[in-house]
């Protein structure tokens, strides 16, 4: 038979006398990408890759050189191929692909801290740790930057109708002069703003990661967000620095681009090494299919 236990609980029984216990949540924990830095830490990074550009200055300035000429030719070739509608959005969307773009910049910087002879041939033949996992971040990132043009076109549409582009010497009135123009900017603007955004937090720290740790692209792509809104202040800062840079270039007809890409492309990377500790690149439970070496 079984017996009959009538004892009363023993008196650390938290369910004595039927009683739920409390549900205590759990403690917050500091994220381990939060590294708690004051918005003037933006030029600190600006001043170092400065530093790093006029240190073995010719392979830098001959970067910045190829990727002003490949621009004047792109900005040729939509005007050849009567495609000069995408002009507006193919300059908004290059912020889109510009870490993408910079990856021998980094690897410059990566040599220079580590001491290792630098040139241009390893930065124009960068051998990243993740491998091929830098092809498939390429081609999402591009993925990306083509749908922000078709954005761009349907937005057009939405204000302007189906209607034939005017061409370059007519927008411009149509944009500044006419109420539909400055309503087609607003949005224009708000809705480019979220894909530079989105497009920011997701690639900034991606590739120089990719350049240094062993692991895949979304997992690359998702933990650059998590630094990006772990340190949004100091971020915000380095953002609106690299906007401003940006609007200067085209100030200059692209010529700044000379100097001002290798500069932000170097010191991305001291803003990388800022925020990503040796410690956290070891980490694994934030990596989704590779594991570090």
């Amino acid at each position: 038979m079984l017996s009959q236990n009538n004892a009363p609980p023993p008196p650390d029984n938290p369910h004595a006398g039927g009683v739920i216990p409390k549900v205590v949540p759990p403690l917050a924990r500091p994220s381990p990408h939060a590294r708690d830095l004051a918005w003037r830490t933006a030029f600190t990074w600006l001043r170092a890759g400065w530093r790093d550009l006029w240190t073995h200055p010719l392979p830098s300035l001959v970067y910045g050189l190829g990727v002003f000429l490949v621009s004047v030719a792109v900005v040729w070739f939509l005007f050849h191929l009567e495609f000069d509608y995408a002009l507006l959005p193919a300059l908004a969307g290059f912020m889109v692909v510009g870490p993408l773009i910079a990856g021998g910049l980094y690897e410059k910087s990566r040599r220079l801290e580590a001491g290792e002879p630098v040139g241009l041939v390893p930065m124009l033949f960068v051998r990243l740790r993740s491998g091929r996992a830098g092809v498939f971040m390429g081609v999402m990132l591009l993925g990306l930057f083509l749908l922000w043009m078709r954005a761009a076109v349907l937005i057009y549409a939405l204000f302007f109708g189906m209607v034939a582009f005017p061409g370059t010497e007519e927008i411009v009135p149509m944009l500044l002069l006419t109420p539909t123009g400055w309503a087609l900017l607003l949005v224009g603007s708000a809705v480019g703003a979220l894909f530079a955004a989105f497009s920011f937090a997701i690639s900034v720290f991606a590739f120089p990661m990719l350049l240094t740790e062993r692991t895949d692209a979304l997992s690359a792509l998702g933990i650059s967000m998590a630094m990006v809104w772990n340190n949004l202040g100091v971020m915000i800062a380095w953002g609106a620095i690299v906007v401003v840079l940006f609007v200067l270039c085209l100030l200059t007809a692209g010529l700044g681009l000379i100097l001002v890409f290798p500069l932000l492309g170097h010191a991305t990377w001291h803003c990388y090494r800022t925020i990503r500790s040796d410690d956290a690149a070891a980490r694994e439970d934030d990596r989704m299919f590779i594991r570090p070496a």
